[in-house]
């Protein structure tokens, strides 16, 4: 939104010509910023409570340096998933005065990060297995850059359930659980199965052959006989970080204003 239409916008709704919530929902829904390979939609922390996330992979250093420099000088918090070495260090060297995190297991690099605040969480993010851990870490990463408590609890897959039912306490007091895996994906069917909170599975594409690259994880858990089992898509820490953080959204909203 220019300065231009929002003076009008603005104009409108003190002459009476529009009410209030007219004027807010125009706000949110409201314009982007051309930078002519990319649109940047700077509105998108007003709709869903987090700015735009870039997705680094398959875009060139250039391009994710000069959407990091627009997004963080808007003020926002800047959160970049499959993040490459190389393009952490082109931002960093563009960009040396700020303070990025960066995480090579998670692929990600985080500016200005939301400082989790007490009202939401908690979310716990699992892993089947030690080869899960750069999805689960992505994940984790993500919930925390939205805002929301997380707890970490890796490596419990099922091929030695014992050190899952060993944390089944843990578990059980989590709000949301994430629960990333590969293989057979099972996982998140017996977590499923033992607790009453809603899991969200993320298909790693970890496996031998007959796994094809997540495919049959993803189908499992597809066909998960748990009741209040999501999927996400494979390797998608991320898309199950926000959706996780959509629920603590309104458990948070929820006992803010009932």
């Amino acid at each position: 939104m220019n300065e231009q239409r929002l003076r009008q916008m603005l104009y409108e709704l003190q002459n009476n010509n529009i009410d209030l919530d007219t004027a807010v929902n125009k706000i949110k829904t409201f314009p982007y910023e051309d930078i002519d390979f990319a649109k940047l939609d700077h509105h998108r922390i007003l709709r869903k409570g987090f700015s735009e996330v870039i997705f680094c992979q398959g875009k060139s250093r250039e391009h994710v340096v000069e959407i990091v420099k627009k997004l963080n000088g808007s003020g926002a918090g800047v959160l970049g998933t499959r993040a490459s070495r190389d393009v952490y260090e082109a931002v960093h060297e563009e960009l040396p005065g700020i303070d990025i995190e960066y995480s090579e297991l998670a692929r990600t690099l985080v500016i200005n990060g939301k400082k989790v605040v007490s009202e939401k969480g908690n979310i716990l993010v699992m892993s089947a297995g030690t080869a899960d851990l750069s999805v689960a870490e992505e994940a984790a990463v993500s919930a925390e850059f939205l805002g929301n408590k997380v707890q970490r609890m890796y490596d419990v897959g099922v091929a030695g359930i014992h050190r899952l039912l060993d944390k089944l306490e843990v578990i059980q007091q989590a709000q949301v659980i994430i629960a990333a895996a590969g293989m057979d994906g099972a996982l998140a069917s017996v977590v499923g199965g033992l607790v009453g909170q809603p899991v969200i599975a993320v298909p790693t594409s970890i496996g031998y052959g007959a796994s094809f690259n997540g495919l049959s994880a993803l189908l499992s858990m597809l066909n998960s006989c748990a009741s209040g089992v999501s999927v996400v898509n494979i390797d998608n820490g991320f898309g199950a970080a926000a959706m996780a953080n959509s629920i603590t959204q309104l458990a948070a909203a929820k006992d803010k204003y009932y």
